[in-house]
């Protein structure tokens, strides 16, 4: 049965808990799904592909992003889906960021409150901002999909430093703007965006670490 890692950095859970949510979804077409935290890979030998997850706090996860750093030459061979969690986005102008497609959750850009002026929150929070970093860690391989959603935010439960940027920086509210029927779909799509087939006749299921 192909197996596919499902790895997350999160500095709260939220992450996690959406890692394990496209776990069900992949086993549910038939693949053994492992879901481990970042911390925890240190080889992608015996894996048919990667889906990889983190949120954005002063950009993207450093330990996500340090994970792809790691196994770049790993993944010029393994197809690779990630997916961000984000409490706020522009609105941007399209979708589309050095030549990839990101599939972005309609409900989480805002306009600008300014047309053609953009705050330093509304900057920050531009598309292109986050996924550049992502493309250029894992260069000169491609994700086969990205997909940008949103998260949660629970100041009580984030470091000290990660809430002072949230609150001054992206000034975004707390609460829970992740969206489960658009996660559930994406992760639906990812074996045909992967180009991945499960073993026929295999009874799949998912593994959490």
């Amino acid at each position: 049965m192909p197996r596919l890692l499902i790895a997350y950095a999160s500095l709260a859970g939220a992450t996690a808990e959406v890692a394990r949510e496209i776990a069900e979804e992949l086993s549910r077409a038939g693949f053994t799904a492992e879901v481990r935290a970042v911390a925890d890979v240190d080889r992608l030998d015996g894996y048919a592909g990667v889906v990889l997850g983190g949120p954005m706090i002063l950009g993207w996860h450093r330990a996500a992003l340090g994970f792809l750093r790691r196994h770049r030459a790993a993944l010029q061979k393994l197809p690779l889906a990630v997916f961000v969690l984000a409490m706020r986005l522009t609105q941007p102008a399209d979708t589309m960021v050095g030549g990839l497609p990101v599939l972005v959750d309609e409900h989480l850009p805002t306009p600008p409150a300014v047309p053609g002026r953009l705050s330093l929150k509304e900057r920050y929070a531009q598309l292109g901002n986050y996924v550049r970093p992502i493309l250029a860690a894992v260069r000169p391989a491609k994700p086969a999909a990205l997909a940008l959603f949103g998260g949660r935010m629970e100041y009580g439960r984030l470091p000290w430093w990660a809430v002072i940027f949230a609150m001054a920086v992206i000034q975004a509210p707390a609460g829970d703007r992740r969206n489960r029927p658009v996660i559930r779909a994406w992760a639906a799509s990812l074996p045909a965006a992967m180009r991945l087939a499960p073993a026929p006749h295999a009874e799949a299921h998912a593994l959490a670490g």
